[in-house]
Parts: C-alpha cells; sequence; structure tokens
C-alpha cells in the first residue's frame, strides 16, 4: 500500500446473509464533537465498480484467518463492539467459515461466488459525506524494517520499549455498551485510574525503572514510524530478524507531525513523503527530536512469532488485503469492498476485496480505513 494520501472512497461492507443489519449508532466526530451517524444502504454486487474483476481468490487466506479467529468464540458474541454495530454473532458465521475452509485461494471464480452466496452488499456512509464533507480518508500501511541491536551501543541508541507492568487498559463497553469499542489506558495511582505519560515525558525517563528495553535500533525517525505503523522487523546484525508487535500504548492521541509540517509551511502538501519528513527531521538535530515529540501518543511492543504482524483481531495481517477499521461502526472480520483511486492517478481506480482485521489511533469515522 502507498503512504498516506487522502482519497475519494464508496466504502461497501458485505456482511453475512444470515447475519442481522442495523444501523451503526452515532458516535462524536472528533474534531467537532458532533454526533456523526453512519448509514448502511442496501446495494447489489453489479452496483460495485471492478468487482467482477477483481481476484476474489487473494482475500480468501484472509478470510479464513478471521474465520479461525471467530470460531474459537461462543456463539452468542457479538462480532461489534457495541449493539450498533452489524454483523451478527458468530453463530450467523459458523455457516460461512464452514464454507470458506473449503475454498482454493487459486479459484477466483469459486471465490467470487463464495462471496455472493454467503454476504449481501452495503453501501457504508456518514453524515458529514451527506453534507459535502469529507467523503472517505483511507491511508496505507506496511511492515517497516529498522536495524537494531539486543543491547544499546554504538549507533543503537533508541529503544523498543516492552509494556510497563503498570499500563492498564479498560475496555469501556464492559461497563456501558454504547460505549464498546473505546478503550482508555493509563495506570492506576491509589484508588484512581490515571492518565499515562506522553511521549516527551516517557522520553525524558518518566517510567524510570519500568521502562524495558526488547530491542535498540539505529534511527529515532524509523522508531517514531514503527510506532505509526504498530509493528515490523528488525534486522540483527548477525543477519537474523526479530518480529516485534503492538503490545499496548499510552492512551494519548495520535497528531500527525506530516499535517504539523504543512500547516507551519515547512513542507508543501504535494511534497509531503515519508522520505520527506525523514530528510526534516535528519537535518535538524534540536528541531527534529521537538517535532517528533509533538505527537503524544507512545506505543509498547512485544516479540511475535508467526507468519506475519498481527492485527487488532489477532490474526496475521494479509498483505493488501487487511484493513483497519473504526470498530463503533463496521465488525472486525468482515468482508469490505474498497471503491476508490490509485492515490497517484486519479484516472486508475482502486477496488479490492479487503478483510476489516485491524484497528489504529488515528483510524476514526465509518468511512476511513
Amino acid at each position: 500500500m502507498r503512504p498516506a494520501l487522502v482519497l475519494p472512497v464508496v466504502v461497501a461492507l458485505l456482511a453475512a446473509a444470515c447475519a442481522p443489519i442495523s444501523t451503526p449508532a452515532p458516535a462524536p466526530d472528533t474534531k467537532t464533537g458532533r454526533q456523526v451517524p453512519a448509514q448502511l444502504v442496501a446495494t447489489t454486487f453489479s452496483a460495485l465498480q471492478g468487482w467482477n474483476q477483481d481476484r476474489h481468490g487473494e482475500a480468501v487466506p484472509a478470510v479464513k484467518k478471521s474465520c479461525a479467529k471467530l470460531m474459537t468464540l461462543p456463539d452468542d458474541r457479538a462480532l461489534g463492539a457495541n449493539n450498533g454495530v452489524p454483523g451478527g454473532q458468530v453463530k450467523n458465521w459458523r455457516g460461512v467459515c464452514a464454507a470458506a475452509q473449503r475454498l482454493d485461494m487459486v479459484d477466483n471464480v469459486g471465490a467470487k461466488r463464495f462471496f455472493e452466496t454467503w454476504f449481501a452488499p452495503y453501501e457504508v456512509r456518514d453524515a458529514l459525506a451527506a453534507q459535502g464533507g469529507e467523503a472517505g480518508l483511507f491511508t496505507g500501511y506496511y511492515e517497516p524494517e529498522l536495524n537494531g541491536a539486543w543491547t544499546r551501543g554504538g549507533k543503537f541508541q533508541t529503544p523498543l520499549l516492552a509494556r510497563p507492568s503498570d499500563l492498564v487498559s479498560v475496555g469501556l463497553g464492559a461497563f456501558d455498551e454504547e460505549l464498546g469499542g473505546n478503550t482508555v489506558w493509563g495506570r492506576v495511582q491509589g484508588a484512581r485510574l490515571k492518565p499515562y505519560p506522553d511521549r516527551a515525558a516517557i522520553e525524558g525517563g518518566a517510567l524510570g525503572e519500568l521502562a524495558k528495553p526488547l530491542l535498540w535500533v539505529d534511527s529515532p525517525v524509523d522508531a517514531f514510524f514503527l510506532h505509526v505503523q504498530g509493528s515490523g522487523r528488525v534486522r540483527l546484525s548477525d543477519g537474523t530478524v526479530a518480529h516485534v508487535g503492538y503490545a499496548g500504548k499510552n492512551g494519548k492521541g495520535y497528531k500527525s507531525i506530516g499535517r504539523i509540517l504543512i500547516d507551519s509551511g515547512e513542507i508543501p502538501a504535494d511534497r509531503l513523503t515519508m522520505d520527506a519528513i525523514r530528510d526534516w527531521v535528519d537535518a535538524r538535530p534540536v528541531k527534529g527530536p521537538a517535532l517528533l515529540k509533538r505527537n503524544p501518543s507512545y506505543v509498547f511492543f512485544r516479540l511475535l512469532k508467526g507468519d506475519g504482524p498481527l492485527g487488532a483481531q489477532g490474526v496475521a495481517l494479509t498483505a493488501e488485503r487487511s484493513l483497519a477499521v473504526d470498530r463503533r461502526f463496521l465488525p472486525l472480520g468482515a468482508p469490505l469492498w474498497l471503491q476508490t483511486h490509485d492515490p497517484l492517478d486519479a484516472a486508475q481506480s482502486y477496488n479490492r476485496l479487503m478483510v476489516a482485521q485491524d484497528t489504529g489511533g488515528a483510524i476514526k469515522g465509518a468511512v476511513r480505513g
């Protein structure tokens, strides 16, 4: 996938045909605080641009991974984070997943027939798009590779921290179903849950002995981008590779340093790339690190085993077929049809069958992924 760019987009949820469908509950817009409802509008497969041309079999491995996870859950477990999220219960998916296990990823015809047989498409809309606001924002993420070492020394001076022992996460859906999909992170002090330190404080030593480095890497900028991606590979000096993945965060909101550079006039919007950000930071020994600290969000890591980085659903992600979504609106494990255009060529369509398997700190809204 390409780096982050704004794309006009249509998203279609492929809901299990035997699962109940309802309009997701409203959620507050992160910018204005207004309630922004999501709408599901029934459509047809023939209305999905590019549906007949996609290689549907390439999405089959992702579906099978999600099904393997779903089939370990009790029948009455809801796929959605709260009652307003479509998807039904695990029992609605047992027939779907049994049929998926018989699929072959090289059989695109059979895979296409599977989706058309077991699912019904619904267009996902939100009120802001209906009012002429942002139609959608979809960004690409990838598995970065960093250079590192098990111990600090030489050029390896930037730590990747393990999850501190005092970091607590609270899923608010356990207390109020309408808050499902929202999590608060902090630390218990006395009888109260208090906010966790921000990035600047953590890098300044606020965690003390609770800061336990997993590895040390040679670039603070690369470490920062790893925080954004949530997982990656660290190549060690002996040629071996350590896989690291998300283990928790400090709970602070994500702030885009790219947006800061655009708004301040440092880098024009049409020239903002990951390499441009890296060059800007590396060229400024004082301002560069200070810019990175303006994103208060901080991610902790763990060592991974398996065939790829893990998403929020707890399954290994599939390249170009896994999608991160906002669980307040869309359920993990659901197939989604992404209908947009290439970020670098508006004349070239980008239509693809995806599977919702991840979340992200910056993934907020119904038409966001």
